[in-house]
């Protein structure tokens, strides 16, 4: 079950048809998603959590904690519409991409994906165009 709130004013357009589609992805990385709750939120409530769990001073479109086991997804996902919108902007695409592209990318964090290193990057970042061309 894929539970998506606000901390912000924005409102997921399509949320029966981007659940169906993130859980898709997980099934085909051979996971199941279980509890995932997804939190739309602004830079400074991203900041904050940041700073108080990961001991970061820096701001980012999207915060992940991992409560799974196996193959079992559970966890919380946070994202900055905030950053979104300005990383749409500066990478001249649509906020509705972006925004996909940050969805997907948390649920490939909770299927094991890392993006710390140049090739940890690349394959996540591969991962990432692959599923958004599922939509």
């Amino acid at each position: 079950m894929i539970e998506f709130n606000s901390q912000n004013d924005f409102k997921l357009p399509n949320e029966a048809i981007i659940d169906e589609w993130l859980n898709a992805v997980a099934s085909s990385e051979g996971f199941k998603i279980d509890e995932l709750g997804y939190v739309f939120c602004s830079d400074d409530f991203l900041w904050d959590i940041n700073q108080k769990y990961l001991d970061h001073d820096t701001l980012t479109d999207i915060i992940t904690f991992d409560y799974g086991f196996d193959d079992v997804i559970s966890g919380e996902i946070y994202i900055s519409t905030d950053r979104v919108s300005e990383n749409a902007n500066d990478f001249n695409v649509a906020f509705a991409d972006e925004l996909k592209r940050v969805l997907v990318h948390g649920i490939l964090h909770l299927c094991g994906y890392k993006d710390k290193t140049p090739d940890e990057a690349k394959l996540m970042r591969a991962k990432e165009d692959e599923y958004i061309g599922l939509r």
